[in-house]
């Protein structure tokens, strides 16, 4: 978060509406790809610019065109010329810091989501931004990078003509795509709720420094999941309203389905909260407790000691006429009185119930 907050400064003072690249600083080539379909046959191509693309906007069909890479301001300034694109929202998709949210824009709609991602090598969730532009028949895409997405199983569906995405319009491509991205919520939120009952089973049998240092860093990634969920859920709940020309009936009832989807993923998000803020205060119980176990042997220890001590440091004192220096059983009485002492005080110990059982 911090990070993101130092390359947004950078570009404190310039221009409104100035496509400048706020992200992670990146070398790989702009990828394009566009797949156009409808009924009767899928096309999938691979443009060198999106000038080509612009012939297709209009249908027939559906036009699928994704933008790998948004740290080329050309291609993104193109893209900006070829579908009429106002500067601000050109300004927003090379922001990659966005929190999720929907804005109309006469004949299109811009929408913005964050995909997320579980890094099995750091242990941490990643995020993505990525953009959408729904015309009467084309979509929009812009992704940050070309390492891999969750739209997979989409791209299946279209190019094999299976489901019901090939039959219908461009508003019902935008539902899956989101549906994607939410349904890989629940992988990352599946990994996270793994590594929660890791870290409370060893809490539960050895609580150590490094748990407590884990627990804080699952509380940051359920604070950075519902920086991004929260607002996912209100952007899902516009478009399910409806009143928009772009977005169909028959689209509604879906969008209404992954409505529910985001309420569920924001449920299970606070109860990871819930979750992590209980396991921190079993943490600190647990240390509280092992602490109370050490100090109580150190006190048995002590309470022990210390009548013996007075014992055998009144009889070191060097006083010439003590009764007992001259007593020929005068040591062993003196042993014996501290036996019977340190005896005596085990059983009221134990009669207590301080020591052998738990005390009620």
């Amino acid at each position: 978060m911090f990070e993101q907050l130092r390359r947004r400064s950078r570009t404190a003072g310039r221009a409104p509406g100035t496509p400048e690249y706020v992200g992670v600083e990146r070398s790989t080539p702009v990828t394009l790809q566009m797949i156009t379909y409808d009924a009767s046959g899928v096309e999938s191509v691979h443009p060198e610019h999106l000038r080509e693309c612009a012939c297709f906007s209009e249908g027939p069909g559906v036009s699928w065109i994704n933008i790998d890479g948004l740290h080329d301001p050309a291609v993104v300034s193109e893209a900006a010329e070829v579908f009429k694109i106002h500067p601000l929202v050109v300004e927003d998709i090379v922001h990659t810091g966005q929190r999720p949210k929907m804005e109309e824009l006469g004949d299109s709609l811009f929408v913005i989501i964050k995909m997320l991602s579980f890094n099995e090598k750091t242990r941490k969730v990643e995020d993505e931004q990525v953009s959408f532009i729904l015309g009467s028949h084309y979509l929009l895409t812009f992704q940050e990078h070309a390492n891999g997405d969750v739209f997979g199983e989409v791209r299946k569906r279209i190019m094999g003509r299976k489901g019901r995405v090939c039959s219908m319009g461009a508003d019902y491509l935008l539902y899956a795509l989101m549906d994607a991205v939410v349904d890989n919520y629940f992988v990352v939120l599946e990994r996270m709720g793994e590594e929660i009952e890791d870290i409370e089973e060893m809490l539960l049998s050895a609580p150590k420094p490094e748990h407590l240092e884990a627990l804080h860093g699952l509380r940051r990634e359920a604070l950075f999941l519902r920086k991004y969920i929260f607002p996912l859920r209100e952007v899902v709940a516009k478009l399910e309203k409806g009143g928009n020309e772009l977005i169909s009936d028959n689209t509604i009832f879906y969008l209404r389905d992954l409505y529910d989807h985001t309420i569920q993923v924001m449920d299970t998000v606070e109860t990871f909260r819930d979750m992590l803020s209980g396991m921190v205060e079993l943490y600190l119980s647990n240390i509280s407790l092992k602490m109370n176990e050490i100090m109580k042997v150190l006190t048995m220890f002590s309470s022990f000691f210390i009548p013996l001590t007075f014992i055998a440091g009144l009889y070191g004192m060097n006083f010439k006429f003590m009764p007992e220096l001259e007593w020929e059983y005068g040591y062993f009485a003196v042993l014996a009185l501290m036996a019977t002492i340190g005896v005596s005080m085990l059983l009221l110990f134990r009669r207590k119930g301080w020591i052998g059982k738990r005390s009620r």
